[in-house]
């Protein structure tokens, strides 16, 4: 059965109300109120009831991924009054070079990514950055020849793009730059000249193809050879596909993995551990900061695009990615976290096998940041109602945000959309603090209800945390090896080597040395690949 939105009152709109709330599982059954229990340590001013997500006609809500219609009239309506912090938040998405009109698309018919092939994807991450932040500044300034631009530049992708190809990061460009694509489409969806059903296609059968594909069979490797973010990346371009395409068997399939899928970008997986004081282990911090801020950027853009289609995941599981979310927080601010060590089984389905372990989390930066977290604190803080200070003071700290092309020139600095003090920014539910309105109905087996079991988070004594560089055993050898450097399976880094490090210092010491690590090839052809933890992009 395909998830379907709930369906407005008469004399609403879907885009400016709030109604029942569906947590995603493929069956339908409902729940009235849920209630903030209020046991974590610490918890303060949580809600007697939660507000739920606005529900939606018939089909899906458009402009309904990041942003609703309802989000873009407040943006416009904040920068106009002159209100702070929207101001500061436009005007960083006014200095951006991606936001100026006239920008000329370079639509590329194949784009590669990863070891071993003619790696053209910069192009395409830039443009659709650039078409983003032009459909953004659209909305809130009215000027018509910001969608002009933002329509020029997705009508000649999607006059020209046929396929993504390379190594096993082509995975990562269908999933990251999917959901990115789907994501500029939708501000101007609407806007004369843009070609929808041609963008339909495109989404449909260059980008979410592999994204599916990579859920089902994860490129021929064992389930645990990537981290989460690799799954993350293809929920997202396969949930926002579904929704831009009125597609319920892609959202089903997207919103069915977050809640039970068999890989680590699973919201289980991805965070194995809750602990008695209201955090919970984010699985990546165990490898370095940099990915494990990219996994809580995409479980979280995941979530605000169900939420805009009545469906909640940001609450389930009693709200387990705020107690995820909360934790890499507290950590990226220098924190000590407790972190229980795990190991992976690595390698190709009936190939070469061998295992990893990190044993605690990786040394942090506190400069290093990225633009994710005004979505999520206000999510949790002014739309729930819960209490989350190590999420309000981290996104305190990264205001305003910026987006694509302020965070450095390559890959990682591009992996979020960003602009979040400008669109996230919201004002405190009136219907936060003990409403009367309805709570979020569920669909599927039932779950837990969102509580304030992790809201809080006060601290409490975690472990120390040091930073521990994974071990590897059982590498390939021989043929094994060979298959292995042959860029595909074994090549789950990204190939861009620079790095993060640039402009937020080193991201992982142990021992006075930076953490390289490294899978496939590097660019002179040795094997080892890429130092993905000083980049911190995806892989």
């Amino acid at each position: 059965m395909h998830l379907q939105p709930h369906p407005t009152r008469p004399g609403q709109t879907s885009s400016d109300r709030l109604g029942r709330h569906d947590t995603g599982g493929p069956g339908i059954s409902r729940r009235g109120l849920l209630k903030a229990a209020g046991t974590a340590a610490g918890a303060v001013g949580v809600a007697a009831a939660l507000p739920a997500a606005p529900a939606v006609a018939a089909g899906y809500a458009h402009p309904g991924l990041l942003h609703t219609g309802a989000d873009l009239a407040r943006m416009a309506a904040k920068v106009k009054a002159g209100a702070a912090p929207y101001t500061a938040g436009y005007a960083r998405l006014t200095a951006n070079r991606h936001a100026q009109s006239g920008w000329t698309a370079n639509p590329q018919a194949t784009v590669y990514r990863g070891s071993g092939s003619p790696q053209n994807y910069t192009v395409l991450y830039n443009d659709l950055h650039a078409a983003y932040q032009n459909g953004l500044r659209f909305h809130v300034s009215g000027e018509s020849a910001y969608a002009d631009t933002a329509v020029a530049i997705l009508n000649a992708w999607s006059a020209k793009l046929t396929s993504l190809a390379g190594s096993a990061d082509r995975f990562l460009a269908a999933g990251l730059y999917g959901y990115q694509a789907a994501n500029a489409a939708e501000l101007v969806r609407d806007h004369a000249g843009f070609e929808l059903e041609r963008f339909r296609k495109m989404l449909t059968t260059v980008f979410s193809p592999l994204s599916e594909s990579f859920l089902v069979s994860h490129n021929g490797a064992v389930i645990t050879n990537y981290w989460p973010n690799w799954d993350l990346t293809a929920m997202a371009c396969v949930l926002a596909t579904g929704i831009f395409c009125d597609d319920g068997a892609r959202v089903e399939q997207a919103v069915e993995y977050f809640r039970n899928g068999s890989g680590l970008g699973a919201v289980g997986k991805a965070i194995p551990v809750v602990r008695d004081d209201g955090l919970a282990e984010w699985l990546e911090a165990g490898r370095d900061q940099g990915h494990a801020l990219l996994g809580v950027g995409l479980m979280g853009t995941f979530c605000e695009m169900a939420w805009n289609q009545g469906i909640d995941l940001y609450g389930y599981d009693d709200s387990r990615f705020l107690k995820g979310a909360q934790y890499v927080a507290k950590w990226s601010l220098g924190g000590d976290v407790a972190y229980t060590a795990n190991t992976r089984a690595k390698g190709a389905v009936g190939g070469w096998s061998g295992s990893e372990t990190a044993s605690g989390a990786a040394a942090v930066d506190p400069a290093m940041t990225r633009p994710i977290w005004a979505m999520i604190a206000n999510h949790y803080t002014k739309r729930r109602g819960l209490s989350a200070p190590y999420l309000t003071r981290i996104a305190a700290k990264a205001a305003p945000e910026g987006g694509g092309g302020d965070y450095g020139p390559n890959s990682g600095g591009y992996d979020q959309l960003g602009f979040g003090t400008l669109a996230f920014t919201r004002d405190r539910s009136t219907t936060g603090a003990g409403g009367s309105s309805a709570g979020p109905a569920t669909s599927g087996s039932p779950s837990p209800s969102p509580s304030a079991s992790g809201a809080a988070a006060s601290g409490g004594p975690g472990g120390s945390g040091g930073p521990v560089a994974p071990s590897a055993s059982a590498a390939p050898t021989g043929a094994e090896a060979a298959a292995a450097k042959s860029g595909d399976l074994a090549s789950t880094g990204s190939t861009d080597l620079v790095a993060w490090t640039a402009t937020t210092g080193l991201t992982a010491l142990a021992g006075g040395l930076l953490l390289l690590r490294r899978r496939g090839r590097t660019r002179d052809g040795a094997e080892g690949g890429t130092a993905g933890g000083a980049e911190g992009g995806a892989e």
